[in-house]
């Protein structure tokens, strides 16, 4: 790397120096490179304000690695400097600079090079440090960077930015199906104060009606085997727990033994499934097959109202109920409060209505998630077979 790259002066600048004075004066920093706010950089405005000063600054095409991570993955991370506008823009903390040799190396050819599978194994390996991962100039310089001719160099770079294009365009779309969702049940159910959505379907005028979760449903959870029983475990009957309630497959299996001598509880796929405990506290899933529950998990039995609708309402609600129960988020959830939980209810047929409506639209979302991945495998399948 350090015979096609020519080394360029950093600041060990950090977030102390910012200022929201307009100076003109912009800084990338080692953070801003982890979490995505310095990439491609053609919008230079978006970055930190500094201080005016005498800086060697950097240029258009000009390629800025963070050379410290909190893990091995983002050792090395790297931002391209595409636009400077009409900033004078520095390295920051903790950053390798360098200017590519242009008449050797396309600048983007090289960024990309920076992403691929080999250069982040050689991170690894190379990297040192325990609480904090960090790669030394040195040895970043040393890295073989093997690269074909600029023309080639210039194709590769197009087709892999091409599809970053198409990937950023359908995470817009995604994002444009959350405000959606966001929107829909803001819109298709009520708040405490209220008895009419803002948003109805056809022919339907009626106020809802309040309940509590008890008069709505019937209630229990389940209970953990004894670990030290080898018998009760390693059998066909999947053990969902609190962190598996959306999925369809478990880590855990019990045996009939193990079902029968202990308060685990049988389910049946399509039940409504509440986390109590821990971390997990208020998620909500459908389960996806059957299987036993233990303490942490609570059935939820409707005896009319739609599945769907009453998980829409429990995601939907999820921050108020953990941050009117839970102190700071941290605790448990019981039976009893889920039991005395309160929520207003219309007919069941605009309930169905209203959970069509959901479902189509997580759908979209799922769809379109696909989309992504799919697009992510592309690029790391190009990533591997376009470099050397």
């Amino acid at each position: 790397m350090g015979d096609i790259t020519i080394p360029i002066k950093t600041y060990p600048y950090t977030r102390k120096y910012e200022t929201k004075n307009i100076t003109k004066f912009k800084y990338i920093h080692y953070g801003d490179i982890h979490t995505g706010k310095a990439k491609k950089i053609n919008e230079p405005s978006k970055l930190p304000s500094i201080t005016k000063g005498n800086y060697s600054t950097l240029r258009n095409g000009d390629v800025v690695v963070a050379d410290a991570s909190e893990d091995y993955k983002g050792i090395a991370d790297a931002a391209i400097l595409l636009s400077t506008g009409a900033f004078s823009i520095i390295a920051g903390l903790h950053t390798i600079a360098f200017r590519p040799n242009r008449k050797l190396v396309f600048p983007m050819f090289i960024y990309y090079n920076l992403q691929t599978s080999r250069f982040k194994h050689y991170g690894y390996h190379v990297g040192t440090g325990l609480k904090v991962f960090g790669i030394s100039s040195n040895l970043f310089f040393d890295y073989s960077a093997f690269y074909p001719s600029l023309i080639e160099q210039q194709e590769i770079s197009k087709l892999i930015e091409s599809l970053e294009n198409l990937l950023s365009l359908q995470q817009r779309k995604l994002e444009q199906l959350r405000q959606l969702k966001i929107f829909s049940l803001q819109r298709m159910f009520i708040d405490k104060d209220c008895k009419q959505p803002i948003l109805r379907f056809k022919n339907f005028n009626d106020n809802w009606l309040p309940h509590k979760f008890n008069d709505i449903a019937n209630t229990f959870s389940g209970g953990t085997p004894a670990i030290s029983n080898k018998d009760y475990y390693g059998g066909n009957i999947p053990f969902i727990r609190s962190a598996e309630i959306n999925k369809n497959t478990t880590q855990l299996h019990l045996t009939p033994d193990g079902l029968k001598n202990s308060s685990a509880k049988f389910i049946k796929k399509g039940t409504l499934l509440y986390a109590l405990y821990g971390a997990t506290s208020g998620e909500v899933g459908i389960a996806q097959i059957d299987g036993a529950i233990n303490q942490a998990v609570m059935a939820i039995n409707l005896k009319k109202d739609n599945v769907y609708f009453i998980k829409t309402w429990l995601i939907k609600n999820k921050r108020k109920i953990i941050s009117t129960y839970l102190q700071g988020g941290q605790g448990n959830l019981s039976a009893k409060i889920v039991k005395h939980l309160k929520l207003s209810l219309p007919k069941i047929e605009e309930e169905n209505l209203i959970s069509i409506t959901i479902m189509k639209i997580d759908s979209l979302i799922k769809l379109q998630q696909s989309k992504i991945d799919q697009l992510t495998i592309l690029k790391k399948y190009l990533l591997q077979k376009l470099f050397i």
